[in-house]
């Protein structure tokens, strides 16, 4: 079994740091190359690397994971931004992190990103390039303490869901896995509100067993767009720091360590109803982070997240 253990500070602060660039030894490729990779290719790409991911999953007594088509749109959309600008980062050129593009897009499942580049490509044939995406993919698992970021995001014990996202812009190659964790389902909400209004978040745990332990709802400014200096120096992404705690109401007479009775209704069959209020003046994401507890008394982990934009 691999070492997983989360916590709230390494999911929120210690997110794999993009920047996993592939050494390139095929040298003896013909100058006209047949079947050369394109679109119609990436569906087989995708396949082939999810069995390889969960045959490496399966290695450490891992749950595989189903591709989710939605993850495969928004990690394709950030490949592409990747490979035309010639970086590797996070964020997009339009200064949006993983959980905001994933968020915005329709998701409501807790998100973790790997991102990694080859540039000068060899082979721009169809073998060619699976062969280096697949050796991407095993530079990321290959990884050792304390840089291994995104070893630790590829054998996360609760993720469910993952996307792969595939560009090649001339000889430059850009892999985004985006990995999920889907163990809640949200009514249809508002993902747009003023400064200092209140939107209210219904839904249900998909195991009623689970318990909804805490949502988090964190604050950071409208993003801009990154410089590219910025978007060409590794960097990890992570919440910001400016958040409030959101605890399940305690039954009468009874309080929290800080005194509080809790903030919102969870029935025990797994249904909960969250009001998460603007509370900055300014413009602004706001990004509510949901955790989710096993019986009896298990570790919490991410199990939905979404975003707000509040403007």
């Amino acid at each position: 079994m691999a070492n997983t253990h989360l916590t709230r500070r390494s999911f929120v602060k210690a997110a794999a740091v993009a920047g996993v660039g592939l050494p390139i030894v095929r040298r003896s490729q013909e100058i006209l190359e047949r079947g050369l990779f394109s679109d119609k290719d990436v569906p087989h790409a995708r396949e082939q690397l999810l069995k390889l991911l969960n045959e490496e999953r399966r290695s450490y007594g891992l749950k595989a994971l189903e591709l989710d088509p939605l993850a495969c749109k928004v990690a394709a959309a950030h490949a592409h931004d990747m490979a035309t600008g010639n970086f590797i980062s996070h964020w997009g050129t339009d200064g949006r992190k993983p959980y905001h593009r994933y968020s915005f897009a329709g998701g409501a499942d807790a998100v973790q990103e790997n991102a990694s580049a080859a540039d000068n490509v060899q082979s721009l044939a169809a073998p060619g390039i699976l062969d280096d995406l697949r050796e991407m993919h095993q530079a990321m698992l290959a990884e050792v303490p304390p840089h291994d970021g995104h070893r630790k995001t590829i054998l996360d014990r609760f993720h469910t869901h993952v996307g792969f996202g595939i560009a090649l812009n001339a000889r430059s190659l850009r892999l985004d896995e985006l990995y999920l964790a889907r163990y809640v389902r949200l009514e249809p909400f508002t993902n747009k509100a003023k400064p200092k209004a209140t939107v209210s978040l219904a839904g249900r745990l998909l195991n009623p067993r689970h318990s909804l332990n805490q949502v988090d709802v964190f604050y950071e400014p409208l993003p801009t767009p990154p410089t590219a200096k910025f978007l060409n120096t590794p960097r990890s992404v992570s919440l910001p720091d400016e958040h409030k705690n959101l605890k399940p109401k305690l039954p009468p007479g009874t309080r929290y360590t800080d005194g509080s009775s809790g903030d919102f209704d969870a029935s025990t069959e797994g249904h909960f109803t969250v009001r998460v209020k603007m509370f900055r003046d300014e413009p602004g994401i706001y990004t509510a982070l949901f955790w989710v507890q096993r019986p009896p008394a298990g570790d919490a982990f991410p199990g939905a997240e979404i975003c707000i934009l509040s403007q």
